[in-house]
């Protein structure tokens, strides 16, 4: 009997949260070890199943990097990065397309419907709702050709009301089209913060292989805001490849996003326990009015 109470008291404690946030809109950037490990992959599909059937509207944007370097060293092709950005050049680009939104997005799909949801996978070059123009990199003062990697220009939600309107999850896949049809690949965590601004959403949640942002201490900080951030970048206590996610975070909230989470995937049901716990389990950048 007492764990059936423990049970209930869980579900109390989730009450407050579920009436705060039911109707609001949550992008989940699925990427890291929750899309290899298939204990993760099952726990993450079962929390946005849970998200959705108790009034909130998730949006679920992926990754795919191992999916697409897999794929490039069957067909023999090597891998170059620059800045960690994979150069891309025209094969590359059919066979990254071919892999993320034939693949790894209708797989992520597939699981979701499993678990009672309804989904519908989707990219950027569908109603061309995410709008892009050819990245331009400088390094050592010279510019870099990174070939058909975008930067994104607009993103139109209208596609995605649409979607979650008919009781969908919609599933993007980081690809995006410029002017002249051309498709681009897209980082994925530029493309959540991208979706999250003009979907107003309400919070942006990464799914990462770290436990969250870590202070100078090494441990981790669970609530924070703009200046913090930029004071850790500038002392080096941020550094690496989380500064640029850090900073997508940034431009997430300056666009009217709320709150930017990130997350442990690694762990367990971590929607769940960042959603509808009081303490979370990674850090949360906020905004000043959340």
């Amino acid at each position: 009997m007492q764990e059936l109470i423990k049970k209930a008291g869980v579900l109390i404690e989730a009450l407050p949260y579920i009436q705060k946030f039911s109707g609001k809109t949550i992008i989940i950037k699925y990427g890291g070890n929750a899309m290899i490990n298939e204990e993760l992959k099952n726990s993450v599909m079962e929390d946005i199943t849970l998200l959705k059937f108790v009034g909130l509207n998730p949006i679920v944007v992926h990754g795919g990097g191992p999916d697409i370097s897999a794929a490039l060293n069957k067909n023999g092709i090597k891998s170059t990065f620059i800045n960690g950005l994979r150069v891309t050049d025209a094969e590359t680009m059919r066979i990254a397309q071919q892999v993320l939104v034939g693949k790894t997005n209708k797989e992520i799909v597939s699981l979701l419907n499993c678990k009672g949801a309804k989904a519908m996978g989707i990219c950027g070059i569908d109603g061309s709702f995410i709008k892009c123009r050819k990245q331009k990199m400088m390094l050592d003062g010279k510019e870099c050709d990174l070939g058909f990697v975008g930067e994104i220009v607009k993103v139109e939600p209208a596609l995605l009301y649409s979607v979650i309107t008919d009781g969908y999850i919609p599933v993007i896949a980081p690809i995006g089209v410029d002017e002249e049809g051309n498709s681009y690949n897209i980082n994925a965590d530029n493309v959540a913060a991208a979706v999250a601004a003009a979907a107003e959403a309400e919070k942006l949640i990464l799914l990462t292989d770290v436990e969250g942002v870590k202070d100078e201490h090494g441990k981790i900080v669970y609530e924070t805001a703009g200046d913090e951030i930029f004071r850790m970048i500038r002392e080096g206590v941020i550094s690496g490849g989380m500064i640029p996610k850090v900073t997508g975070c940034l431009d997430a909230i300056a666009a009217g996003v709320k709150g930017v989470h990130i997350i442990d995937g690694r762990i367990p049901h971590c929607l769940l326990l960042e959603i509808f716990t009081k303490s979370g389990i990674g850090t949360l950048i906020k905004s000043e009015n959340y």
